[in-house]
């Protein structure tokens, strides 16, 4: 008797493929596997998230709980598939065996103690905020302020103090990725400054330094430049005394979010 072959078409098998279940927990956590990801995450992901996870361009990974971590399953697929959006890519380098092994490693850095203990005073850091720093008028925190620069509702989360307080200091070390300076000058001379905000091959979308909105079609513009190392963020250095940005700096670690 002949049997039927059955093809299922490729899109069907790919489905089918992506439907794989992950377990719950992370079934490669031994002291090798932790090591193996230690080494991986020194080589792929550190740029980013510092040698010991404590954030820099990426997320601040030494904390107990990962908002895009909850359990092993989520971490696994916020290392494998990325998070659109964001800075954070897939890790297309990795099989899974490798994905678990640095999944395994992040979690230990959640173990580590609080590195430095923060001397500054939480709520004369919230009043500097809102009012000498005047940190709102460019970026929004819970609702509050204005999307000039980076949400910091959690910025907790993502950056820890020495980042926080290098960027105060001398914020072209820091730029964010998607906040690039454009200087643009219309056919009829008209002159913009500001952060692109949306570009295509015909058009660009500007934010100026006043939060205006400006788009514009390339065709218009006799002068389009880019800049990667000017940022509208001044430098704190001698806006704010050194008590005050350590204050600043305290109350900024402690924006978490719903957390």
């Amino acid at each position: 008797m002949l049997r039927a072959i059955i093809f299922l078409p490729l899109p069907l098998l790919a489905q089918l493929a992506e439907q794989k279940v992950i377990p719950k927990v992370n079934p490669y956590r031994s002291a090798s596997d932790v090591a193996r990801g230690k080494r991986i995450f020194l080589g792929h992901c550190a740029p980013c998230h510092g040698p010991e996870g404590e954030g820099g361009n990426g997320a601040n990974l030494a904390l107990p709980t990962l908002s895009r971590g909850a359990d092993d399953a989520a971490l696994f697929k916020t290392i494998q598939d990325g998070i659109p959006g964001t800075e954070m890519p897939r890790a297309s380098e990795m099989n899974d065996h490798e994905v678990w092994q640095v999944a395994a490693f992040v979690r230990t850095l959640g173990r580590v103690t609080e590195r430095e203990k923060l001397s500054g005073n939480v709520s004369q850091g919230r009043e500097l905020v809102r009012s000498k720093g005047n940190c709102l008028r460019c970026h929004v925190v819970a609702g509050e302020g204005f999307a000039m620069g980076p949400e910091l509702t959690t910025i907790g989360l993502r950056r820890n103090a020495a980042f926080l307080r290098r960027t105060l200091l001398d914020p072209k070390t820091s730029i964010p990725a998607g906040y690039v300076f454009v200087e643009v000058v219309t056919n009829d001379n008209q002159q913009i400054t500001g952060i692109r905000l949306t570009e295509d091959t015909y058009t660009i979308q500007v934010r100026d330094l006043s939060g205006h909105l400006h788009s514009f079609w390339k065709s218009d513009l006799s002068e389009f430049r880019k800049d990667p190392t000017r940022t509208p963020m001044p430098s704190f250095q001698t806006t704010l005394s050194d008590s005050e940005r350590e204050d600043v700096i305290a109350y900024l670690v402690t924006l978490r979010g719903s957390q």
